[in-house]
């Protein structure tokens, strides 16, 4: 009797995890193929000076800070960061590493692996064809997350451009965002991705280094847990130069940024950044 248990119940076990690596297999062929629809063709054309030449003088300090004049202009940027990660203000930090691809007005797809022994999880979060989501698995297996609705569209494209500050030549005027300069050392892009009207505001030094960044990001850090736009940005603590692009190094962020109940939830270095 007890072997028959016994049987049955690692047939049951067995089952399961067939199940769960079929569930995996299927979401990272997903998240594969999203990746390889945002490498989309690079562009021909090169940046120069005359690109800027109408924006603010601000504005035109902070691109010729980025871009090197004759670099390519990329349509995408593909990264390699580490760092750490919590879940909450009162929660524990943890060690994150992750690669992320980032595509001119296409999306992004961010893939981590965060933790560690026991608690270490796996999966991605995306934005693309309109859509958010996110999906993680425990131990790289068990689903613990898989969330995507209206209210994570929203946020994720709240996300998507915050992070184009790691693909300038996303923020061009060609590609349809405006530029304002608040004061010498404050700047504004206004843009809409995909119907979704967002102000990213910049803040810059004497050389167009960027310092800090803000928006305000559709989240449900609320005291009541619903939904709202919340503000959301960090401090940029290096940058580094890869190729003709000048991006941040080392950058913190949070919900409620320049709050006093600033949360931050991500400290990030990149550690190699390729631009096509």
């Amino acid at each position: 009797m007890f072997h028959l248990i016994a049987v049955s119940l690692l047939a049951i076990l067995s089952i399961c995890i067939f199940i769960a690596i079929a569930i995996r297999i299927k979401a990272d062929r997903e998240i594969e193929q999203i990746w390889r629809s945002l490498l989309v063709i690079s562009s021909e054309n090169r940046f120069t000076a005359d690109m800027v030449a109408n924006l603010p003088a601000p504005v035109q300090r902070y691109f010729l800070h980025a871009i090197a004049p004759g670099t390519l202009l990329a349509t995408a940027v593909s990264l390699k960061m580490s760092g750490i990660f919590r879940m909450a203000q009162d929660k524990p930090w943890i060690p994150m590493q992750a690669t992320e691809i980032i595509a001119l007005l296409q999306g992004f797809v961010w893939k981590p692996i965060i933790g560690r022994g026991l608690f270490t999880f796996a999966g991605a979060d995306y934005y693309a064809n309109q859509s958010g989501r996110m999906r993680f698995f425990l131990w790289g297996l068990i689903p613990i997350v898989n969330a995507h609705n209206a209210d994570i569209n929203r946020s994720s494209i709240g996300r998507f451009v915050a992070e184009l500050i790691w693909l300038p030549s996303a923020l061009l005027p060609q590609n349809g965002v405006t530029w304002q300069a608040i004061d010498d050392n404050t700047i504004q892009a206004n843009l809409k991705m995909d119907g979704e009207p967002i102000t990213l505001t910049m803040t810059i030094d004497a050389a167009g280094k960027l310092l800090k960044l803000s928006l305000l990001r559709w989240g449900e850090y609320t005291e009541n847990g619903d939904f709202d736009y919340i503000p959301f940005g960090g401090e940029i603590a290096a940058e580094k130069t890869f190729g003709g692009w000048t991006i941040p190094y080392q950058m913190s962020v949070g919900w409620w940024f320049d709050t006093n109940r600033y949360s931050e939830f991500f400290c990030a270095t990149i550690e190699q950044a390729e631009f096509c």
